[in-house]
């Protein structure tokens, strides 16, 4: 008897038409993949607006400083600092924009910042008319607060709406879009420039609206599981990241922010020189020479951010290939710098090498850390990557008043202790968080 019961099973299968949050729906005719896709694209396309229009911001503006400075009266410090104080005050300003998007969200803090960013150009571009080196650099200044709160709350974004490879695909896009940016901008800047040398100015709003209507209408936010901490409880957070991940994370710091100090100190370097002889090159062309070694960074950042996914032992290894390249190219440059193709070459091949770090770092810095902190921490690394476009201009100026050997020995040795530290103290492990 007992041999039967134990032979006789029932057995109770469960179905249910509750659909789990994370599965993806289904439409009619399975058509959803297709448009999930092409809702993803939208997505990408309106968050990388806020990158291309931060750097337009100031790379539209480099052709013009050597006009700025001679319609205005101004020297060649006080024109950096057209630049320089931008950066500057974005720096300043990134941690505490970090704080309120984690105390309240993204969007809220990105919308009125495009605002404060658009209006200002306004300002500036009215302050170019009127002559006032004042006003224009005033503007300037509140351009940098608006500044704050775009592209490294974008990153922040990123951590919160994608995982895993589509997290740093999104991510090698906002590095990409930075980078287009950058191409695109001096040869846009020159072509503004034909109308009247402070048309630039004005253009800003433009891109600023389109961008605040794509992060309006296309951009979702994902809803908070969490109430946000207590300031004190979310320095202490913060407190614990940097103890936990403080080594690799300040060396990534620097180099990211070292990185920048070097790209944007070669625009600046290579505007004010292309017009001299022997070279004389102005205008558009001059924006299309200033675009080629940036042209070798977008691409590379755009291919190393879709190739990388959390792939650790890929990250690290393409970290340390672009900082060799970057060591290598600006040595070189000491001593070939004389033959326009060559140093361009050179400095197109650093440019490569950089396109390669900046998605790496982005995506270990965006993984490293929970959602309730990851907007102060992208902040932090923003906040210091603005501090080396700040410094750029201005120290390239003085370096370039010594000799042009000394301003490439100075960023083949900063290039060199960049790559010393990435390669001792950023080990990340088999697979990024």
């Amino acid at each position: 008897m007992s041999a039967t019961k134990s032979r006789s099973r029932l057995t109770v299968t469960f179905t249910s038409d509750i659909v789990p949050s994370d599965a993806p729906a289904k439409s009619k005719g399975g058509g959803q993949a297709q448009g999930g896709r092409k809702s993803k694209v939208w997505e990408y396309v309106a968050l990388a607006t806020v990158p291309l229009v931060l750097v337009l911001g100031n790379s539209m503006l480099v052709p013009v400083l050597p006009t700025l400075q001679r319609e205005l009266g101004i020297s060649q410090f006080q024109s950096s600092l057209v630049i320089s104080l931008f950066s500057i005050c974005a720096a300043i300003v990134i941690p505490f924009a970090g704080y309120l998007s984690d105390r309240f969200s993204r969007k809220a803090v990105i919308i009125p910042s495009l605002i404060i960013y658009g209006g200002a150009g306004i300002l500036a571009g009215f302050g170019a008319i009127w002559d006032s080196y004042g006003v224009l650099i005033g503007a300037r200044a509140l351009q940098g607060i608006g500044a704050a709160g775009t592209a490294p709350i974008a990153m922040a974004l990123v951590g919160d709406m994608y995982k895993d490879g589509q997290e740093s695909q999104a991510l090698g896009l906002i590095e990409a879009s930075n980078g287009a940016g950058k191409v695109v901008s001096p040869i846009l800047g020159s072509l503004l420039a034909i109308i009247v040398w402070y048309a630039a100015f004005f253009a800003f709003p433009a891109f600023c609206a389109l961008s605040l209507l794509a992060i309006l209408f296309l951009i979702k936010e994902p809803k908070r599981q969490q109430e946000p901490k207590p300031i004190r409880q979310y320095i202490q957070s913060v407190k614990k990241v940097f103890a936990k991940h403080g080594r690799w994370m300040i060396s990534s710091f620097f180099s990211g922010a070292m990185a920048l100090f070097i790209l944007f100190g070669v625009l600046f370097f290579l505007s004010n020189i292309l017009e001299d002889a022997p070279y004389s090159i102005n205008g558009v062309r001059k924006g299309f020479v200033l675009a080629i070694p940036l042209f070798g960074m977008v691409t590379t950042a755009y291919i190393t951010g879709t190739v990388i996914s959390k792939n650790g032992v890929l990250i690290r290894l393409l970290m340390n290939i672009g900082l060799v390249l970057m060591v290598v190219s600006l040595a070189l440059a000491i001593w070939f710098n004389k033959s326009i193709y060559v140093f361009i070459g050179l400095l197109t091949v650093s440019s490569i090498g950089t396109g390669l770090l900046l998605p790496c770092l982005n995506t270990m810095i965006t993984g490293a850390v929970e959602k309730s902190e990851r907007g102060m921490i992208t902040s932090l690394y923003s906040s210091l990557r603005f501090f080396g476009v700040a410094f750029g201009p201005p120290l390239f100026g003085w370096l370039m008043n010594i000799s042009h050997r000394t301003v490439f020995m100075t960023v083949s040795i900063l290039s060199l202790i960049a790559l010393g530290l990435v390669f001792f103290l950023v080990k990340p492990g088999k697979q990024v968080q």
